[in-house]
């Protein structure tokens, strides 16, 4: 396949970390192509916080705003299509899209974010990112101080159950299932008053993704304006994995400090890297990386 364009700088994945890796690079004169489906795992948010300057906008009016600063700098282009595949070449890499098209670059940045794999719970979709939430930085001022609920088990419900109740102190700790939590940790929790509940949920009663109730298998409800929940996930891309990235124990694309990993050329930033999703984080990190890949363009070519 006959490669369209060569480029100094390819980004894998157009939202906050991608688009702020952009503007580091573009500031740096450097050709560069983002690669973005449109498809960012904030999308269901109405809101986004702990963003300084931007606490309370849309989602996607930021990036909307960031995207339009980032091409006004002649070396960037935005490409709206899917990454379908990557590959090492002899002056770097080959990403091909979903149409067909072939892009090479001398380096990478990878911000392509992960996917929430979500319980099959009826009515849990339709309140991700409203009512059932996953971070309290993000979320938990807006909801302080109400009948808040957490869906864990074991030692991620004690260490969740401890940390949420800084925001409120009417919580209930749903396990969705027999307990795994040690008895230490279940009478700790009692002592601050966390109640548990074991039974299965079956269904998340809502009215337009806002939380009202939450049905349990054996019939019982129980009233909750909000649940946090830790969701497994999966990498949006597996580009990196067909590069030999490596990957932490967490499922994070592994990285350094200075978001290179472990293939040379080949950088990272935001949700893909870290389980520190927050907009401010990301626009951080994809500063950093870019600001990084080009001064190893730079010092390539001195």
């Amino acid at each position: 396949m006959q490669i369209k364009d060569q480029y100094d700088v390819i980004i894998i994945g157009g939202s906050y970390a991608g688009l702020s890796a952009a503007m580091a690079l573009g500031r740096s004169m450097r050709k560069t192509l983002i690669i973005d489906s449109g498809k960012p795992c904030n999308r269901f948010t109405p809101h986004a916080h702990n963003f300084i300057t931007h606490d309370g906008k849309v989602p996607a009016d930021i990036a909307a705003d960031a995207k339009k600063q980032v091409l006004k700098y002649p070396g960037i282009e935005f490409l709206e299509e899917l990454a379908v595949s990557g590959k090492q070449v002899e002056n770097g890499f080959e990403i091909t899209v979903g149409s067909g098209g072939s892009f090479g670059a001398k380096k990478l940045v990878i911000a392509t974010g992960v996917v929430d794999e979500l319980p099959a719970i009826k009515g849990f979709a339709e309140c991700w990112g409203k009512s059932v939430v996953h971070c309290p930085y993000c979320h938990g001022y807006e909801i302080r101080d109400q009948q808040l609920g957490i869906l864990a088990n074991g030692e991620m419900a004690f260490e969740f159950g401890r940390m949420i109740s800084n925001w409120s102190k009417s919580l209930i700790l749903f396990t969705n299932g027999a307990s795994t939590l040690s008895a230490e940790q279940s009478e700790k929790l009692a002592q601050n008053n966390i109640r548990i509940i074991e039974t299965p949920l079956q269904e998340l009663k809502h009215s337009e993704g806002y939380l009202k109730n939450i049905l349990l298998d054996d019939g019982e409800e129980v009233a909750l304006d909000a649940l946090f929940a830790k969701v497994p996930f999966s990498q949006s891309s597996s580009i990196p994995a067909d590069l030999g990235c490596a990957f932490t124990d967490h499922g994070h694309l592994q990285v350094d400090d200075l978001q290179r990993t472990n293939i040379r050329g080949v950088y990272a930033a935001g949700d893909t890297t870290t389980m520190f999703r927050a907009l401010a984080a990301a626009v951080a990190a994809g500063s950093k990386a870019g600001a990084m890949v080009n001064k190893e363009l730079t010092a390539d070519s001195f």
